[in-house]
């Protein structure tokens, strides 16, 4: 498990400190994949880089397994990261060494027997899918190889915690989800937790099970996936889950009916439209006003805004027909009577 107690970062710059980090609090259970997303500027990297003590915390703690990394010499400190190992945006490897040589690399480092590790080293080759580019240099690989080169090297070490730091966001998307796969079979294969730092919601979407939201250095949501995507809190998650839901979003309602959200909670996907279906069913023509949805498996998480033409007696039929859909809940956000009628 790994816990961030009150983490604070400050970086001192020409023109005065900038606080990074402010007071984060996150748990990290053992087997997660985690997601930590944000705007850039939030403070992602900075959080990554302080999990692993690349960069000191100016406040807080950080603790694996109830241990306090902060405390901890440059010895043992060597000793924990091979046990949380991280991936890059930008790859790192070693471009005059074979894709060998730069997975045996940290092997080499922590004094493991050569057989022992080219053994490894071959292993993991395996392990993700390019076991005939042994030899062969990093230049001559595409990026999406490259990426799973250095996964390889992440994992040479058998660590507990892998951290991905932008990892996918150098890759096109094809690429991308290749590489989200791996990393999610990896997770169900070995157990290992995953701490992913990106600032794209579908990769979150795709792999993560948990996932905290970061604000100008501070978190500002935190949950399970699925809940977050259903009912976004924070405007910054808002602005990431559902980037139509603006800002004086309805206005552009007739003015001659009453105004609900509807909100899929993980509503299974089925090939019956269910606004074209309460028209034909009902006789009740809903105008749509904005809508975000995301499709996570066969499910389907976001919201709906509608407009229910008519009166009492329309918004009534209309609900109970809504009400007969597993998983959606329903909001009614106003209603009006007549053309510029107030707020309910």
């Amino acid at each position: 498990m790994i816990e961030l107690r009150n983490l604070s970062k400050s970086f001192v710059t020409a023109e005065g400190p900038v606080d990074a980090l402010r007071h984060v609090n996150l748990t990290v259970n053992d087997g997660d994949i985690y997601g930590i997303i944000g705007m850039s500027g939030a403070g992602k990297s900075t959080l990554v880089r302080c999990i692993n003590m690349l960069e000191r915390p100016t406040e807080g703690n950080v603790l694996l397994d109830g241990r306090d990394l902060g405390s901890l010499g440059k010895k043992e400190m060597q000793l924990v990261r091979r046990q949380v190992t991280m991936i890059f945006q930008s790859f790192n490897l070693l471009m005059q060494s074979t894709c060998l040589q730069n997975i045996m690399f940290p092997l080499k480092l922590a004094k493991v027997p050569r057989a022992q590790a080219e053994a490894r080293a071959r292993e993991l080759l395996e392990t993700v899918g390019l076991p005939d580019k042994a030899n062969v240099y990093p230049a001559q690989l595409s990026g999406g190889q490259q990426q799973r080169i250095a996964i390889a090297r992440a994992l040479a070490t058998n660590p507990r915690v892998l951290l991905c730091d932008e990892a996918t966001s150098a890759l096109d998307p094809k690429t991308t989800q290749s590489i989200l796969e791996l990393i999610r079979q990896i997770n169900r294969d070995t157990g290992i937790t995953v701490i992913v730092i990106t600032h794209q919601m579908s990769v979150v979407q795709e792999i993560c099970n948990r996932v905290a939201i970061l604000e100008h250095g501070r978190v500002v949501e935190e949950g399970d996936v699925s809940q977050v995507f259903s009912h976004p809190k924070a405007a910054a998650t808002r602005a990431l889950v559902f980037p139509g839901m603006a800002e004086g979003e309805g206005e552009a309602n007739s003015g001659y009916g009453q105004l609900v959200r509807l909100i899929f909670e993980g509503s299974i996907t089925t090939n019956k439209p269910l606004i074209a279906s309460m028209a034909m069913e009902c006789g009740i023509a809903a105008n749509i006003l904005g809508a975000s949805t995301r499709t996570l498996g066969k499910r389907e998480y976001g919201y709906m805004l509608i407009e229910i033409p008519g009166g009492p007696d329309e918004l009534a039929r209309a609900l109970k027909y809504i009400s007969n859909v597993p998983d959606v809940v329903v909001q009614v956000e106003a209603e009006y009577t007549g053309k510029g009628a107030a707020e309910a």
